[in-house]
């Protein structure tokens, strides 16, 4: 990854960090499927934290999301390009 990736990535985060606070919580994250026009139950939007949230504190950092994304680069790349 380069760094224009790292920085296309903390630009999608920074986004979805609604009150700036340097986590997306559960909230966040539902409105970011609303964003890419994706309809998911709580349950749904539960699960993808989970997956993501490696350290179980219920947010996603920064690190998190940039390692989901290293780890799913073409994904990543499709919700880029739905913004």
């Amino acid at each position: 990854m380069t760094d224009e990736d790292k920085a296309e990535c903390e630009r999608l985060f920074k986004r979805f960090d609604q009150n700036g606070d340097g986590k997306i919580s559960l909230s966040e994250m539902a409105e970011a499927f609303k964003a890419f026009g994706t309809t998911a139950s709580t349950e749904e939007v539960q699960r993808r934290m989970t997956e993501m949230d490696k350290d179980g504190d219920g947010f996603l950092s920064f690190e998190e999301v940039w390692e989901f994304n290293t780890a799913n680069p073409s994904l990543m790349k499709e919700v880029m390009k739905k913004l």
